[in-house]
């Protein structure tokens, strides 16, 4: 895109014009998430004002364009995805999405499920879950209970932690003897958001294909960024979040095979999820009604809707051509800053990256930047274990969006070399 595209785009985020500490903003916490566009704030806002009703059940008008706003924003998701509407599911946010693949996996172990299909999801002891030490909580804690209910046995892909270019990758010497006929599930992330790192998909699905194992995608931080497509990526599921995505809180999508998503016990049970229900048990719709019990989240996915239109409008191959100069101008820039560590340096990133102030906390050297105007985040990111492998308990991450300006990364790089100076530390000197 050009300066002048995004200059364009700027002027439709209303929150942008503000000033944060006598500062014009520089909003740099994307992967935390995203700032809404006047779109996703008018669509939302006119759901409210003119057909806000329960969708799928009354006969009135409201409830009719309620229900037609809903499902054309599951059609425009589809779209976007590449895949059939009854393979797109709303859940509250992409966390409940991969607790309820979990939990519904959990239930076929125990013998719950959709007929003869349901068993092939059964996990016990002798099985393994696969996770990668890239993964932030919500793409491991369900795995680690799943593991707990089931005895199956969770195993985690390390990454590397030698020098180079490829430090805090994903050793793949390793993942190709982890991965093997006891692998059931194969949990891993597109994008890391600590790293900002992109995940070597093209390796690690085939090696789950060929155990037979099922995989799922954590895509929370690549759907902002990257065209997401996920049959060309040949997993079987992949969830994202619709607030990372420029759209609402409250909302994220479950992708799954038809036909998997059908023979998998639901998750949540109640209304508008059956097909019958007696006092002594109930049958259950296919998908996605049957993982959408009770009033969805109408206004959220009419917002995601809108979202999803703003960036197509864009387009995603011409977001990530321009991000990904964007997150090299990044990293370049942070080496020339004395005094500071990268986490993880793969080329194959997003404009993301966190870094390690020596001598300064990570909640000082963001104050720091906020005193400039500068939001980003700091803390573990929802990623202990992978912080811990770095030797750190936290760091300061600094992530673009698509109005991200080169202008805003130079001053945020500038900001950051001046985060030691400011607490008196000289090159190579410790407080």
């Amino acid at each position: 895109m050009t300066d002048a595209e995004i200059a364009r785009l700027r002027a439709r985020f209303p929150i942008l014009a503000r000033e944060v500490n006598g500062h014009p903003l520089n909003y740099l916490d994307s992967a935390a998430t995203a700032q809404k566009p006047d779109v996703v704030i008018a669509a939302e806002s006119a759901f409210y004002r003119e057909s806000n009703a329960a969708v799928h059940r009354g006969a009135h008008t409201l409830a009719g364009e309620a229900t037609e706003l809903y499902e054309d924003a599951r059609q425009t998701v589809a779209g976007f995805l590449g895949v059939d509407e009854n393979e797109v599911v709303f859940t509250s946010h992409a966390t409940e999405a991969l607790n309820l693949v979990a939990y519904a996996l959990g239930n076929a172990s125990i013998g719950r499920g959709a007929g003869s299909a349901a068993p092939e999801f059964a996990l016990g002891p002798g099985d393994e879950i696969v996770v990668t030490e890239l993964e932030h909580h919500a793409n491991l804690i369900p795995w680690q209970e799943l593991a707990a209910r089931t005895g199956a046995t969770l195993r985690f892909i390390p990454v590397r932690v030698s020098e180079g270019l490829d430090v805090g990758a994903l050793d793949l010497e390793a993942a190709a003897h982890i991965i093997g006929e006891r692998t059931r599930v194969l949990a891993i992330t597109h994008v890391s958001n600590v790293t900002g790192a992109v995940t070597p998909l093209d390796v690690l699905v085939p090696l789950a294909r060929a155990a037979g194992a099922l995989t799922v995608l954590d895509a929370c931080q690549s759907a902002p960024h990257l065209p997401l497509r996920p049959r060309e990526l040949d997993v079987d599921i992949a969830v994202f979040s619709g607030h990372k995505l420029y759209g609402p809180t409250g909302i994220g999508v479950l992708y799954g095979r038809a036909d998997l998503l059908d023979a998998l016990p639901p998750f949540l049970y109640g209304g508008s999820m059956i097909t019958t229900v007696t006092m002594e048990k109930a049958e259950y719709l296919p998908s996605p009604q049957r993982f959408e019990p009770g009033t969805p989240r109408i206004a959220q996915a009419v917002g995601l809707a809108a979202a999803i239109r703003f960036v197509q409008e864009i387009g995603m191959e011409r977001i990530a051509a321009t991000e990904h100069v964007l997150g090299q101008r990044l990293l370049a820039g942070l080496a020339t800053v004395p005094g500071i560590r990268v986490l993880g340096a793969s080329a194959e990133r997003v404009a993301l990256a966190s870094i390690v102030v020596d001598g300064v906390h990570a909640h000082d050297a963001g104050q720091v930047l906020d005193e400039v105007g500068i939001a980003a985040r700091v803390g573990h990111h929802c990623a202990q274990p992978l912080h811990r492998r770095f030797g750190v308990t936290a760091s300061l991450r600094l992530s673009a969006g698509v109005h991200t300006t080169a202008a805003e990364l130079d001053r945020a790089i500038e900001a950051v070399a001046s985060i030691r100076p400011f607490f008196g530390l000289s090159e190579g000197e410790q407080p």
